[in-house]
């Protein structure tokens, strides 16, 4: 009795370690499924993807869309990706939370300290002693409000006055980005913020600006902004800005050093789809026919998938001039430590 008693409890423990054991196996194949699910979902997940240049385009997880619209004059959208919340017009990165900071603080304060110094004093010894400008600065375009932020934070500015043509990309800008500048900087006594066209208010205004910033789209033939890129604009503008100090600056596109030769078809056809969109080289050439100076400098923008290029323009003495690419870092640290205020 015993032994049966025995034999039967050792049957019943192997049966239900049988089981356990097929139990076991079937968790864990239900795992690797699951895995295998998680996998597949990942692949499907949405995508942003963005074209650099013909035949090359960003990827990247596409997490949340918090706003799309369609104003007047473009699609506005605020989404949020590998980079952070981001503004998209039209398809395109204007700017992210990773690196907003570089475009903006790149576009602007080199201007304003070349301003700084332009307005100065050269020492016996050749060191330039910045004067007291720039007081006054007029943004072109700027939506995202932070171009204003980066001007603002100067400390010799009193005036700055700032038309963009689309109400609908601050309205975004002020309620999805506010880090960008937000109400800080509409609200901000010294900001002027004027609803129209940039190129209009310049070709009209009797007022003098020591800097001038467009901070605009691209150059796109048969578009609006296209007005913004030409040698009567730029003539304009020279007369527009006061004298000794005053230098232009403008964002110039794409300044990859690869100009992706293999994107265009061998045969030189006209499709638009492949022409060569880099507007770089053209912008620096022609505000070097209205202005004794044009400098080119870039940026990498990781957000923008390449190199982003700038043109700094300003009338003056050669040899002054040349001072702007031998300028010592200890004076750009000092301008900093003196001008620039959170």
């Amino acid at each position: 009795m015993q032994l049966r008693s025995l034999s039967a409890a050792v049957s019943f423990i192997a049966s239900r370690r049988l089981q356990y054991l097929r139990s076991s196996s079937r968790i864990a194949k239900m795992a690797d499924h699951d895995e295998i699910i998680e996998k597949e979902r990942s692949k499907s997940a949405f995508k942003y993807v963005e074209d650099v240049a013909p035949g090359l385009r960003l990827e990247m997880d596409l997490h949340t869309i918090y706003h799309t619209s369609i104003s007047e004059f473009q699609k506005v959208q605020v989404i949020d990706s590998y980079f952070g919340r981001t503004l998209v017009t039209d398809g395109k990165t204007q700017s992210s939370a990773h690196d907003e900071f570089v475009y903006h603080e790149t576009l602007v304060h080199p201007p304003l300290f070349w301003s700084a110094l332009l307005s100065g004093t050269t020492q016996p010894d050749g060191t330039r002693i910045p004067g007291n400008a720039p007081k006054s600065v007029f943004i072109g375009g700027g939506g995202e409000l932070a171009t204003a932020r980066e001007v603002l934070k100067h400390n010799t500015i009193e005036r700055l006055v700032m038309v963009d043509i689309d109400p609908e990309v601050v309205e975004v800008c002020k309620k999805y980005l506010p880090q960008w500048g937000g109400e800080a900087v509409t609200n901000h006594p010294k900001m002027e913020l004027i609803v129209g066209d940039a190129h209009k208010y310049l070709m009209e205004t009797e007022e003098k600006f020591d800097v001038i910033i467009m901070d605009i789209s691209d150059p796109i033939e048969a578009g609006p902004g296209i007005a913004l890129y030409t040698q009567e604009f730029y003539q304009r503008t020279s007369e527009v800005l006061s004298k000794p100090n005053g230098v232009f600056v403008t964002q110039a596109g794409s300044a990859d050093f690869v100009p992706h030769p293999h994107a265009f078809p061998e045969d030189g056809g006209d499709d638009d789809e492949n022409k060569e969109s880099s507007c770089f080289s053209p912008i620096l050439n022609t505000l070097a026919t209205v202005f004794d100076h044009s400098i080119p400098f870039t940026v990498a923008v990781p957000s923008f998938g390449e190199d982003w290029g700038f043109v700094m323009a300003f009338n003056g003495d050669a040899k002054e001039a040349r001072t702007l690419a031998d300028l010592p870092y200890e004076v750009i640290d000092d301008l900093i430590e003196e001008r620039i205020e959170a």
